[in-house]
């Protein structure tokens, strides 16, 4: 009577010893859309206000006050999913004006569970933050905070969709956003093999060095730029490297703008190693933003631009 199952129970053990038996999956990495925003500190909110609002024609489209009383941070709205977050209180050069970056998720829990079964250190649980989205922070190789977010109905940003865009906007999108970075295999262990994001360009002063890679979000259009060969930067550099880039489809255009606006760069626009037009503007803490047009005029210096 139970010579059957006894085969059946050698049978599976006979797979298991195989090799042939799976252990269940983890958890999938859900989807990464693109650049959510790039958070900044500053010790002078109204020349934030007068070069990312006056000048830049971005609308301080909300802000969050800190629960024990006092301003925590303004937005900078580039379009519904996309701001510039900027922090009042920096301390000063023993604080870096870079806060964090930040990238769009369509799950932030489950990210969250991926990261965790790839042994990313991550908070053991997600609530709504003060904005009533769900996001959450990892370091990178370098220390840098790196946030992952899920824009949530009903949240600060949700309510206000399709508001605060007005036609002052020098550019509708961020298109990247670069830090620097020592370790490039580390960077690519996280970056690449973990999040998916894949290399589509990399360049660098001389032909024979690489000093950026363009890694492009798994999801979306947006890239996550490496900024290599960085030793012992002062605030000037800091600034260069902790950067944004803005999408303009013409950057004469922009800088026009900004120029009636009062803003007048060191440098006009000028044609990159990438082939790419840009033109490089500062704010009061140094840090770079980044007009670029979408596509090279020129072919790019040290290897093909891909997609």
């Amino acid at each position: 009577m139970n010579f059957p199952i006894c085969l059946r129970v050698i049978g599976l053990s006979a797979l298991a010893i195989g090799g042939f038996a799976q252990s269940a999956p983890g958890p999938a990495r859900p989807h990464i859309l693109g650049v959510a925003h790039i958070g900044l500190r500053t010790d002078n909110l109204d020349a934030a206000r007068q070069f990312y609002g006056r000048q830049l024609g971005f609308d301080e489209a909300f802000k969050l006050d800190r629960p024990e009383g006092g301003l925590m941070l303004v937005y900078f709205k580039v379009n519904d999913h996309q701001y510039i977050e900027v922090f009042p209180g920096w301390k000063g050069p023993e604080e870096l004006v870079l806060s964090h970056i930040a990238f769009e998720t369509d799950d932030a829990r489950q990210l969250r569970d991926y990261l965790a079964s790839k042994g990313v250190k991550v908070p053991d649980s997600l609530r709504p933050g003060l904005d009533g989205n769900l996001s959450f922070m990892i370091k990178d190789p370098d220390g840098h905070d790196i946030e992952f977010m899920q824009y949530m109905p009903g949240s600060l940003h949700s309510r206000n969709f399709g508001k605060f865009l007005p036609a002052t906007r020098v550019s509708e999108r961020i298109i990247h956003v670069g830090t620097t970075v020592k370790d490039r295999a580390a960077f690519d262990a996280l970056y690449r093999d973990i999040l998916g994001f894949h290399e589509f360009w990399h360049g660098g002063m001389t032909d024979d060095r690489t000093d950026w890679v363009d890694m492009r979000v798994p999801d979306g259009t947006d890239w996550f730029e490496y900024m290599l060969n960085v030793n012992n930067p002062n605030a000037r550099t800091l600034g260069v490297m902790n950067h944004l880039a803005l999408g303009v489809p013409n950057v004469q255009d922009g800088y026009k703008a900004v120029m009636s606006r009062g803003l007048n760069p060191a440098r006009g626009p000028s044609i990159g190693r990438d082939g790419k037009w840009q033109l490089n503007l500062y704010d009061a803490n140094l840090t770079r933003t980044e007009l670029m047009e979408p596509a090279p005029v020129q072919t790019p210096c040290c290897s093909p631009m891909g997609k």
